[in-house]
C-alpha cells in the first residue's frame, strides 16, 4: 500500500499506473494544493517508493499556472505521454484544460503547447463559458484510448443541456491531423454532477467504462457491444464499493488491474490510501466481476489446514451456544444471542479461507483481528438478502457515556444460492483489508481500528459450519510512509 502524506495524511489524489520494463509506475495529484505531479515505482504494485517529481505547475500566466487535476499517462512507440488538467489562475478556477507533457523514460517531463494542447470544451455537445449555470467548467481527468487507428480521449464534462445537477457526461473527443473533434458524449445518463475519472476497456467481447461518482464515492460501470455503441447499466452497477475512488485500469500481461485511492474513516479530508489492485473479469451474463490480485497467492506462504489452528474455543461464554469440533469441520451453534468461536492467527498479514455452510436463518459471518473480548471486525452475511457488511465493533474506553465502537464501514451484495454454502477469502495485509466470497471481491477497504490476535465465525441464532479452512502467511507490510525515501538510485538502476 502507499500513502502520499507528508504535513497531511490526504496528500495523495487522482491516479495513473503505467508499467515498464518490469517495473510499476505510480503518478498522483498532490492535494490540496495540486501543485505538482508526484511518481512512485514499485516491482510489486503493493509496495511504493517515491522517485522524483514528474510535473508543476506552469509559471505566472502560463495556462497552468494555478493547478494540477487528474492525469493519464500512456505509451506510443515513440514516447511515453501524460495528457493532464490544468487550471489557470486568471480564470480563477472556471475552466479546466487537457495539455500534454512527453518523457523518454518516465523521469524527465516536457510539457508540449502547440495548436492542439492545451484545449478546451467546445459546444454545442458540451458547456463552455457561454453556457456555465454552475460557474465553474468541468473538462478535466482525461483518458486516451486508441481504436481502429484512431485517437480519442474520454473526458469527465458536463452537457450543454439537462437539469443542472445532472449534466455529468463523459465526453468524447477525437484527435485528427488537422486538429480536434468534438463528439456527443460517449455517456450522458442524467443522474450525477459529474462522472469523474473515466476509462474505457475492451474485455470477453464487450466494452465498459468505468466512472467514480462524488455523490456516494462509489465507482460504477456500463457496458456496451461497440466502442461508441450505446451504453447500458446492470441493475447492480457499483464495481468498487463506498470509500474507493478515482478507479483506471491497466494491462498487466494477461490480467486486466483495477486499481484506485481509498478514502479511510469514510471522510474525503481524512487519510487517502492506494490499496493493492483487483483483477476483473466477467460472469457468464457479461457483468463485470472483481477477483483478487494474482500476486497474492504468489506472495504466500507457510500454509496451516485446518486441522493445525490453534483453537482458543468460545469467546463469550452464551449458555445457548455449542460448538463441535471435527478434524477439518467446526459447527457452532448459538440459539440465542452472539458467540464466537476463534483460533489464533499466525500472522499479522494472512490470507484465510475456507467454506462457510448455513443453517436457519439467524445472524451469523466472519471474524477477524478480534481480541480476548471479542472487539474485532465482524464481516456479516445476510444470506436471505445477499448483503455482506463489515463493521468495527467493539469496547470504547474513551468514553464512558458511549462506551462502545459500532462503526459500519463498508457494505456490498453478494450472489445467494439455494445450498448455503460460500467459499470466502479473507486477505489482511497491513491495514488492508479484504472479502472474497465465491470467488469475487465484495469488500475492499483500508481501516485502523483493530489488529487482535483472533480469527473466526459468529453465530446468533443459526448453525454455522467452517470447512476446509486454511490460513496462508503473507510478508510484512513495507510502511505506508517508507515511500517517502529517496530511491532516485535505484530508480536510474531499474529504468537505464
Amino acid at each position: 500500500m502507499y500513502s502520499g502524506s507528508g504535513f497531511s495524511d490526504w496528500e495523495i489524489g487522482d491516479i495513473t499506473i503505467i508499467i515498464n520494463k518490469g517495473v510499476y509506475h505510480l503518478f498522483h495529484l498532490i492535494i490540496p494544493n495540486h501543485d505538482y505531479i508526484a511518481h512512485a515505482v514499485s516491482t510489486d504494485c503493493i509496495n511504493w517508493r517515491r522517485v522524483q517529481n514528474a510535473l508543476f505547475v506552469g509559471d505566472p500566466g502560463e495556462w497552468d499556472d494555478d493547478m494540477l487535476w487528474t492525469m493519464h499517462v500512456y505509451e506510443t512507440p515513440e514516447r511515453f505521454e501524460m495528457y493532464y488538467t490544468g487550471l489557470k489562475r486568471e480564470d480563477r478556477g472556471v475552466t479546466s484544460r487537457v495539455g500534454l507533457a512527453v518523457s523518454k523514460d518516465l523521469v524527465q517531463w516536457t510539457k508540449i503547447s502547440d495548436g492542439t494542447y492545451p484545449f478546451q470544451p467546445e459546444g454545442p455537445y458540451y458547456e463552455t463559458k457561454e453556457n456555465n449555470p454552475r460557474n465553474w467548467l468541468s473538462f478535466r481527468d482525461p483518458f486516451r484510448y486508441d481504436y481502429e487507428g484512431k485517437t480519442f480521449f474520454l473526458i469527465c464534462t458536463r452537457a450543454g443541456t439537462g437539469p443542472v445537477s445532472r449534466r455529468g457526461c463523459v465526453g468524447l473527443v477525437e484527435k485528427r491531423q488537422n486538429g480536434l473533434q468534438f463528439h456527443e458524449p460517449m455517456l450522458y445518463p442524467i443522474v450525477y454532477d459529474d462522472i469523474e475519472c473515466p476509462c474505457v476497456f475492451e474485455l470477453n467481447g464487450k466494452f465498459y467504462l468505468l466512472g467514480s461518482i462524488r455523490e456516494d464515492i462509489k465507482v460504477r460501470y456500463w457496458f456496451a457491444d461497440s466502442f461508441r455503441g450505446e451504453y447500458h447499466s446492470f441493475h447492480a452497477d457499483v464495481i468498487l464499493p463506498q470509500g474507493n475512488y478515482a478507479a483506471r485500469i491497466i494491462k498487466d500481461g494477461d490480467h486486466t488491474l483495477l486499481y484506485n485511492f481509498y478514502y479511510a474513516f469514510g471522510k474525503i479530508d481524512a487519510l487517502r490510501v492506494l490499496p493493492p489492485p483487483k483483477e476483473l473479469d466477467t460472469d457468464s451474463n457479461g457483468r463485470l466481476i472483481l477477483k483478487s490480485y494474482y500476486r497474492w497467492k504468489q506472495m504466500a506462504h507457510k500454509a496451516m489446514v485446518q486441522a493445525d489452528f490453534n483453537r482458543i474455543g468460545l469467546l463469550f461464554g452464551n449458555p445457548t451456544a455449542t460448538v463441535n469440533f471435527e478434524s477439518d469441520k467446526w459447527t457452532l451453534s448459538s440459539r440465542s444471542g452472539y458467540e464466537l468461536c476463534c483460533f489464533q492467527k499466525p500472522a499479522e498479514s494472512y490470507i484465510w479461507e475456507g467454506l462457510l455452510q448455513v443453517e436457519g436463518m439467524g445472524k451469523l459471518g466472519l471474524v477477524c483481528d478480534a481480541d480476548e473480548k471479542g472487539n474485532g471486525y465482524f464481516i456479516s452475511l445476510d444470506i436471505a438478502n445477499g448483503v455482506v457488511q463489515i463493521r468495527a465493533w467493539g469496547f470504547n474506553a474513551a468514553n464512558d457515556k458511549s462506551n462502545f465502537i459500532f462503526t459500519d464501514i463498508q457494505s456490498h451484495l453478494f450472489q445467494t444460492n439455494s445450498k448455503k454454502i460460500f467459499h470466502f477469502q479473507l486477505i489482511r495485509h497491513g491495514h488492508y483489508i479484504e472479502c472474497s466470497i465465491d470467488g469475487v471481491v465484495k469488500l475492499t477497504l483500508i481501516d485502523y481500528t483493530y489488529s487482535g490476535p483472533y480469527l473466526g465465525i459468529y453465530s446468533a441464532s443459526s448453525v454455522i459450519s467452517l470447512k476446509e479452512s486454511t490460513v496462508q502467511v503473507l510478508p510484512d507490510l513495507m510502511s505506508e510512509y517508507a515511500s517517502q525515501e529517496n530511491t532516485m538510485l535505484q530508480m536510474g538502476q531499474q529504468t537505464g
